[in-house]
């Protein structure tokens, strides 16, 4: 007679494919999350020159409307006014076509955290019948728990979505038209910095820093 014999896995041991493969998903999450967040940095300080020249636009047009050149030497030129409002409202449009193309580089770093952290939460929830509760909140001196990484992940995540967000809704309401929207947006831009949160991400990139570098 055949004689089978069946040896029963440990919790751990079933667990350890599931969490090797999470942990490989999260390595890369964080190594996009440190190339991406200092992508948007960089978009960031190029924004803050053409958001001051917008600024500046405004209340040039504001000074040209409260001149009255029929008043000045420079009466002589009728058509001066006119050529000098079209430039300025030239110039704004100009600065706002590259304010909306700085946009397309934030949309691209959000996107592609977000990107990153939806595959990894899918491959958690595809391995979570496998995986003990010790296992996804054991951490060590160099590997933080799994569980701590998902919640700093979808932390960046959420701080990168509601900041593209909230940029872009500003930037839609800027006409050069409005020149009360455009002397307050330098202003209104700046406010939307979040320091405490960049300074959290970039806590938690430490953290992981010892755990990024592993195999």
């Amino acid at each position: 007679m055949l004689m089978y014999f069946y040896i029963l896995k440990s919790p751990r041991e079933m667990s350890k494919p599931g969490i090797t493969s999470l942990h490989q998903a999260l390595r890369r999450s964080f190594v996009s999350l440190e190339s991406n967040q200092k992508v948007w940095e960089g978009v960031l300080t190029e924004c803050s020159p053409l958001m001051v020249s917008l600024g500046n636009l405004a209340e040039q047009l504001r000074a040209l409307s409260n001149v009255r050149i029929s008043s000045t030497p420079l009466r002589d030129f009728p058509d001066l006014e006119d050529r000098l409002r079209f430039k300025l409202l030239q110039a704004t449009d100009i600065v706002l076509g590259k304010l909306n193309e700085k946009m397309s580089s934030l949309q691209s770093v959000r996107d592609a955290i977000g990107n990153q952290v939806s595959a990894v939460l899918q491959l958690y929830e595809q391995n979570a019948d496998i995986m003990d509760l010790l296992a996804v909140t054991e951490r060590s001196a160099t590997t933080p728990s799994v569980a701590d990484m998902l919640e700093w992940l979808q932390d960046a995540e959420r701080h990168y979505r509601q900041q593209f967000l909230r940029r872009k809704t500003l930037l839609q309401t800027l006409r050069a038209d409005d020149l009360s929207l455009l002397e307050s947006a330098p202003n209104r831009w700046k406010s939307l910095e979040s320091v405490s949160a960049e300074g959290h991400i970039t806590d938690t990139l430490c953290k992981v820093s010892f755990f990024m570098e592993s195999q």
